[in-house]
């Protein structure tokens, strides 16, 4: 939007510094004017109207030697005042707003796309100081967010474009090779056409939590936790993992689908990278210092804190414990962070002597809430 050039604020504030000095100068010359006009007699009668004074004789001055004496020397000194004053001004305004210079040309530097420049302004904290400390925070936090998306976007596009070479090879080899059996081509063809489609939707579904995008109603982390177990009983019988659920009652508020979708990756991810035999899977719920926690343990091979840091990265599967079937397609743990964010909760992922514990918390809610959502809760079991 053009807007019309005005003053700048350095001359605003150097106007309002003389302003401030002119209108002080002025009231304290009333002052001495009118303290002056109490002891000074308006006329004084001292010799006859044109008789010059001669020797002996005393000469008290009237108001009118007052004026002629007082106004020139008064005027004198306010032209004196404001010249000080602007050019004084001029001064203390440019210097008190050198900070403001120094964030400005770094917001420009921003907007061109520059991220790594940063203000650090030196001195003691003041609204200034704490400005350029809050700007310098945001400039890294974009920072860190952009090559975040930069290193995500060109993760996707290789995920992306793996499953359509693979396509285009199969398509090329058939078309080269008529006698080829065209069942296993299908076959494969729908696996690769899977696994892009599972991609596709995991990318969806990513963008829809991290632009908060979705309705907040009632949800209890419970009930999902058993419907998520319920679904994926099947791919635990077949990976001989064991499942056990427990907690109490744990209500928050948020989007059902989503805080569904994050408790069944959390359950997939603790069947599918778990012990080959015998493995075991624990999901509880709870309410610990006002937030509703969600946490899924299982058994598996000892992890390194440093894998442990990566796995809720994009496409970082954890080449450690990925298995042949249901590897998924990286975004598992991403996606739950990026849900369990969207909620205002944290994800806490802790390496165990066997296995991985994940934690999530999130905003419990409001007690009435709680009592009105148990009672409804309670209905339904009935």
């Amino acid at each position: 939007m053009a807007r019309p050039a005005g003053m700048s604020v350095r001359l605003k504030l150097t106007l309002s510094y003389a302003g401030v000095i002119m209108l002080a100068g002025t009231l304290l010359l009333a002052v001495v004017w009118v303290f002056l006009l109490r002891y000074v007699p308006e006329t004084i009668f001292t010799a006859p109207p044109g008789t010059r004074p001669r020797m002996g004789m005393m000469v008290i001055p009237d108001r009118s030697d007052l004026l002629r004496a007082f106004v020139p020397k008064a005027a004198a000194m306010l032209v004196f005042l404001l010249t000080f004053s602007l050019l004084g001004g001029w001064v203390l305004a440019g210097s008190m707003l050198a900070p403001l210079t120094r964030i400005t040309n770094a917001t420009r530097l921003a907007a061109n796309g520059s991220l790594s420049h940063r203000i650090q302004l030196e001195g003691r904290r003041d609204e200034f100081r704490e400005l350029a400390d809050a700007f310098d925070a945001m400039l890294a936090r974009l920072e860190a967010h952009d090559a975040e998306q930069q290193r995500f976007a060109a993760n996707a596009s290789h995920e992306l474009r793996t499953p359509l070479a693979i396509t285009q090879t199969l398509l090329d080899v058939a078309r080269n090779d008529v006698n080829r059996d065209t069942g296993e081509l299908v076959d494969r063809l729908h696996l690769v056409n899977s696994r892009a489609i599972d991609l596709t939707e995991a990318l969806l579904l990513l963008s829809r939590a991290n632009q908060r995008s979705f309705t907040r109603e009632h949800v209890d982390l419970s009930l999902t936790a058993e419907e998520a177990t319920e679904t994926l009983l099947p791919l635990a019988e077949k990976h001989g993992v064991t499942v056990e659920t427990s907690g109490e009652m744990t209500p928050t508020t948020g989007s059902r689908a989503l805080l569904l979708q994050m408790t069944t990756n959390l359950v997939h991810n603790a069947i599918v990278h778990n012990l080959r035999e015998h493995g075991t899977v624990h999901v509880d719920t709870a309410i610990r210092a006002g937030s509703a926690v969600l946490t899924v343990e299982n058994t598996g091979e000892k992890l390194s804190p440093q894998l442990v840091s990566t796995l809720t990265e994009p496409f970082r599967r954890g080449t450690d414990r990925v298995r042949g079937d249901h590897a998924g397609v990286g975004l598992g743990l991403a996606i739950v962070k990026s849900i369990a964010k969207a909620h205002d909760g944290t994800l806490t992922l802790t390496p165990q002597a066997g296995g991985l514990r994940v934690t999530v918390e999130l905003p419990a809610a409001p007690p009435q809430t709680n009592r009105r959502r148990s009672t409804e809760l309670q209905r339904d079991h009935q």
